[in-house]
């Protein structure tokens, strides 16, 4: 059997770009921000520190491009549940909530993501700068829709309910609330 030579082999760069940042991501869940190294995301690739360098020339740089990827797919899942909502009141709430609160009907790939969204932006001033950007941009966006402090405090509490989950803490009937706070989205509540 003939082994592959790296330098014969065919170049894939998004391929290998999606996988310097998947394992980036995977290693600051799993360890910590502090041992995303080069060399730590190229084993877990198997490519060489050179070659993670090629695509990030910093680690800031992989860190960033890790918290926009996770960005976007948060986004997306907001934008793709909205899109879904038959109700305008309160959608980018509901959306939140359901992005937000998993009940085990998320993949481990969405709770990962959503897990390293969160993980850097508690980690880091920049990165929780760039959250409260969007956030902002988001309510400013739905504004018409859900403005209210009713829909403030439900955002507020989803986001305790998933810090909680993910720090390990016991939530009874996370299900149960999860379903209250989504009642008080609703139109007829305010």
């Amino acid at each position: 059997m003939k082994t592959e030579n790296a330098y014969k082999r065919k170049k894939q760069p998004e391929i290998v770009r999606r996988a310097l940042l998947d394992q980036a991501a995977r290693i600051t869940l799993e360890q910590g921000l502090s041992k995303v190294t080069f060399q730590a995301v190229a084993d877990a690739v198997g490519v060489t520190k050179g070659g993670v360098m090629h695509h990030f020339t910093t680690k800031n740089a992989l860190i960033l491009e890790v918290f926009h990827d996770a960005m976007k797919k948060f986004e997306t899942e907001v934008d793709t549940a909205m899109a879904k909502d038959p109700v305008p009141y309160g959608s980018f709430t509901r959306a939140y909530i359901n992005a937000t609160i998993s009940l085990g009907e998320k993949g481990q790939e969405e709770f990962d993501n959503q897990a390293t969204l969160y993980v850097l932006m508690l980690a880091d001033s920049e990165l929780r700068k760039l959250w409260a950007e969007w956030s902002n941009e988001q309510l400013d966006k739905h504004k018409p829709t859900d403005n209210t402090e009713t829909l403030c405090m439900v955002r507020l509490v989803a986001d305790g309910i998933w810090l909680s989950d993910f720090s390990g803490i016991n939530i009874s009937d996370k299900k149960s609330l999860r379903e209250r706070l989504l009642k008080m989205t609703q139109p007829e509540h305010e």
